[in-house]
């Protein structure tokens, strides 16, 4: 059951991951305007674009890992996979968290962090 819940968990986290690539590379001034709209002036999003979309590749990179956690058939592997890419993630959350907004901490590092718990207890 735990193994079960540890792959649910770390594929939600995938998927959040994707949104947040397609937020960040694709609808970074109408999307990404109404989520950042407390954090950022609604000029500054426009001469941003081209920053938000490699931060938008970054975050395709980490729901790619995670995905192929997936994929790998060894289970020792699968489960070191699925470590490191949720502490990517984590370490992305705090960082944001710290350095941009306190809600990041909740949407992205705290998912990882359950998802994380839940593969050290069971994957």
């Amino acid at each position: 059951m735990i193994q079960l819940l540890a792959k649910i968990f770390t594929g939600l986290v995938a998927v959040e991951h994707i949104y947040i690539l397609w937020m960040e590379m694709f609808a970074w001034e109408t999307v990404g305007k109404k989520t950042f709209k407390a954090a950022m002036p609604a000029d500054l999003f426009k001469p941003t674009k081209g920053l938000a979309a490699n931060q938008g590749l970054y975050n395709g990179f980490l729901a790619a890992g995670l995905i192929w956690s997936f994929l790998i058939t060894d289970p020792v592997w699968q489960k070191n996979v699925a470590i490191f890419f949720l502490g990517c993630v984590i370490v992305a959350g705090v960082f944001g968290a710290v350095t941009a907004s306190k809600k990041i901490f909740v949407v992205q590092a705290l998912p990882a962090i359950l998802a994380l718990g839940l593969v050290l207890a069971g994957w």
